[in-house]
């Protein structure tokens, strides 16, 4: 039995519109035409086989989601999007008194600054801790688009990762600005040559935040307790992370124990922001980053799987 499904303007009510686009008639109007000029077809048993072809088709719906979610977060605030980079600060200055003026911990290289330290780690830890908190809600709060249209529903939390990496890329200049600041001032800071293989590393943390956000999305539908649950993950993940301090000391240096510890597939992301930025002064602990590197994968196939699996019954659980 064959379906047929026009995806046009006229099919879509007002709150499937607001849904799709609320940054704008100009912008929705683009993507409606665009769409119009396609017909999708559900055909029992070949849903699967068409499901990515589908997924390309509407890979303009992740920048307008990402584009309408950047304008509701930081609608009717006085600072806008500054906010994205003051909670890293913030959290980097909280971690750098803590762990430096009151517990005394340093870097061990006195030409490393110890803000500067915490504060690599804090991109690609804030990165996951954003994306996996507006990942994992990305399906309840558009429950009107998930009920009413056909889409490929990996484009929600996928729409919301994107917007986390907009903000790692503002917060980003403000690494760069540090780096200028403690190359003039004190500790005459260079960074290393392997500074180019950050986007590896960021590859990494986006397959990661993907992979988890994924599964607590599909889970949230019908268990609305992980709503709960994420964000005491999320804290809890900031303290069994080497964020404020080094995995080395955090492990002593043990192999067996820091082969454990990279089981928390941060732990490779972040050590190896760390040895992109400050070179053979952080050094690699390279099983960690394979037993890192596989738990990703893992995530990330698991992710997708159960996602797929529940992904049918999402508008009638939802």
């Amino acid at each position: 039995m064959e379906v047929r499904h026009q995806a046009t303007a006229r099919r879509a009510d007002a709150a499937d519109r607001a849904q799709i686009a609320a940054t704008g008639p100009a912008l929705s109007k683009i993507f409606v035409n665009d769409i119009s000029q396609h017909t999708f077809i559900i055909e029992a048993g070949r849903a699967e086989k068409r499901y990515w072809r589908d997924l390309w088709l509407y890979r303009e719906l992740i920048y307008f989601l990402s584009l309408r979610d950047i304008l509701v977060r930081y609608k009717q605030t006085a600072i806008g999007i500054a906010w994205s980079v003051l909670r890293p600060v913030l959290t980097m200055l909280a971690l750098t008194f803590v762990f430096s003026r009151a517990a005394g911990l340093n870097t061990g290289d006195p030409s490393i600054p110890y803000s500067l330290w915490v504060f690599v780690a804090m991109l690609p830890w804030q990165f996951f801790a954003d994306g996996l908190s507006a990942s994992s809600n990305s399906l309840v709060t558009n429950t009107n688009m998930v009920t009413k249209i056909y889409f490929p529903r990996v484009i929600l939390p996928v729409s919301r990762v994107v917007v986390s990496f907009i903000d790692f890329g503002i917060t980003t200049c403000l690494l760069a600005l540090m780096i200028i600041f403690y190359h003039f001032y004190k500790y005459d800071f260079t960074p290393s040559w392997q500074i180019i293989f950050i986007p590896i590393y960021l590859l990494l943390a986006f397959g990661s935040v993907i992979g988890v956000g994924m599964w607590f999305a599909s889970l949230n539908v019908k268990y609305r307790d992980f709503g709960y649950i994420v964000p005491f993950i999320i804290q809890f993940g900031l303290y069994v992370s080497p964020v404020g301090i080094s995995s080395g000391d955090i492990t002593h240096n043990n192999p067996t124990l820091r082969s454990i510890y990279s089981l928390n597939p941060m732990v490779g992301v972040i050590d190896g922001f760390r040895w992109c930025v400050f070179g053979d002064r952080a050094p690699l602990f390279w099983p960690g980053q394979l037993i890192s590197l596989a738990v990703i994968g893992l995530l990330l196939f698991l992710g997708v799987h159960h996602f797929r699996k529940f992904e049918r019954s999402f508008a009638d659980v939802i």
